[in-house]
């Protein structure tokens, strides 16, 4: 396994090529704008060292029985799928931010059973090829970018059918030695924190469709891959030097547009090719896996948006208001909610045909469902109770000023035993985590993230099975017809 400083070192030593504000970055890893989301990653290597954190942070290969980070593993257990949710709660409370690593961890146990069963019906053999990947990302303890979001141009349109054919990622080529592949993927979650990115197509396909069914793995520097870096609420504050305004100087979370310009794949990396038949079964599993893991980073994100809300008020002189009070208890309850559907969809998961276990792919979706509203509910009352103030108060410039920092310190003091500094610092930490650079992260990213809420709807209504329902309702009414 990776130490934290070997992760920063790897990334050190690859050629990334990404813009930024339509500058083309020569250090990323130390840009100030990217540089708090690569700390984010770089934390789920720091607390696999961690003893303390052991039993959650690491797991046992079943490829080689090694001790291996978590975020490289493929479920063998629903207590594994368990220790995954209380894993990305502990590093949402460690971050407060994005710590990116999820969507490789679920792309890897979507594709492992995907291939598995799509070799077994039709003689392929990505299955093996995959499973040499995996052991390589074992191995190497890589951060690999799960990436399936299309841009998508016309949504009424499929693929094929698009007046760009580009707007869906698809194959160009096929040689004998491997595919060329042309278009994006759009929102990628810590692309540019990734050594690896693994490629899934993003809807279920036709067979018009078949040269978007695609889904192989690539070096996130690979030749003909470039990056555009996407924009965050109060990003630039990062360059003004501070770590007041900033609200989470230390981490982050980033998004980027990938784009693949003409980009060769040898054979041995790709892991599916045109059997569009299963690309339904991968975007299936990989979003049900995904939306079990926001039951889990956005709960311990949400302890800390608590814990910062609970503090404004003590320093605001209002923590015994009986309404203040209760406003904290909803949030909790509607935290330990969404923790809870995360957990349950992880104890009622189920073995695969390779071996690796799948969620309950209705309570996960449950899970995601409520993710699109409740954070939402935090932030409001989050934000209720830490007062106006939030989004008035003057910089940190003015408050270390010579002249008018004494005003600043005179003006905006709450409780007068607490430092007008510290009462400043938590709410701009609130004011992050709602509207700032970590709102991707938490607000916002719980509505889209994992796809938008209708998608989640579609599935609950595919795998509610109303029909039963209806007998068990006719049952009990005495109906035998």
């Amino acid at each position: 396994m990776k130490t934290g400083q070997q992760y920063e070192d790897s990334l050190r030593k690859m050629k990334f090529k990404v813009y930024l504000q339509g500058e083309l970055v020569e250090n990323p890893v130390d840009h100030p704008i990217i540089r708090p989301s690569m700390n984010s990653v770089k934390a789920t290597y720091d607390l696999a060292e961690d003893p303390q954190y052991e039993a959650l942070m690491t797991a046992t290969s079943h490829l080689t029985g090694k001790k291996i980070n978590r975020f490289c593993h493929l479920h063998q257990s629903t207590e594994d799928l368990i220790n995954k949710v209380k894993m990305q709660r502990l590093l949402g409370q460690k971050t407060a931010a994005c710590f990116q690593r999820c969507v490789g961890m679920d792309a890897i146990n979507a594709v492992d059973s995907t291939t598995f069963e799509m070799d077994k019906k039709l003689g392929t053999n990505y299955h093996e090829r995959f499973n040499k990947f995996l052991l390589q990302m074992q191995e190497e303890d890589w951060t690999v970018d799960g990436a399936m979001t299309d841009p998508k141009g016309d949504r009424g349109l499929s693929p094929s059918k698009q007046a760009d054919p580009d707007l869906f990622l698809h194959v160009v080529e096929k040689r004998k030695d491997g595919i060329v592949v042309r278009g994006a993927k759009a929102h990628q979650t810590g692309a540019i924190n990734s050594h690896w990115i693994l490629i899934m197509p993003t809807i279920s396909m036709g067979h018009d469709d078949a040269d978007y069914a695609v889904s192989f793995a690539a070096p996130a520097d690979a030749e003909g891959i470039f990056y555009i870096y996407g924009r965050q609420s109060c990003d630039t504050r990062k360059l003004e030097g501070g770590n007041i305004d900033v609200g989470n100087k230390q981490f982050g979370g980033h998004e980027a547009l990938m784009v693949f310009d003409n980009v060769f794949i040898p054979w041995e990396n790709v892991f599916m090719c045109g059997e569009y038949e299963f690309s339904g079964m991968l975007v299936e599993r990989f979003a049900g896996y995904h939306r079990q893991s926001y039951g889990g980073c956005k709960v311990g994100v949400g302890d800390v948006l608590i814990g910062a809300a609970a503090l404004a008020a003590d320093y605001n002189g209002a923590h015994k208001a009986s309404h203040v009070k209760d406003k904290l208890i909803e949030m909790m309850h509607l935290n330990e909610t969404l923790y809870a559907c995360g957990i349950a969809c992880s104890a009622e998961g189920h073995k695969t045909a390779s071996g690796n276990y799948l969620i309950d792919l209705l309570l996960a979706n449950v899970c995601k469902q409520n993710i699109t509203r409740f954070p939402y509910e935090i932030a409001r009352l989050a934000e209720d109770i830490a007062g106006g103030l939030m989004v008035t108060m003057p910089s940190e410039k003015d408050l270390h000023h010579p002249v008018i920092g004494k005003v600043v310190e005179k003006y905006f003091k709450g409780v007068a035993a607490v430092a007008t500094e510290d009462r400043m610092r938590i709410l701009r930490l609130i004011e992050n985590i709602t509207l700032g650079t970590a709102a991707v992260g938490y607000r916002t990213e719980s509505m889209h993230g994992a796809g938008s809420p209708q998608a989640q709807r579609i599935m609950i209504a595919r795998q509610g099975n109303l029909e039963q329902k209806k007998k068990l309702a006719k049952a009990i009414a005495g109906i035998d017809h």
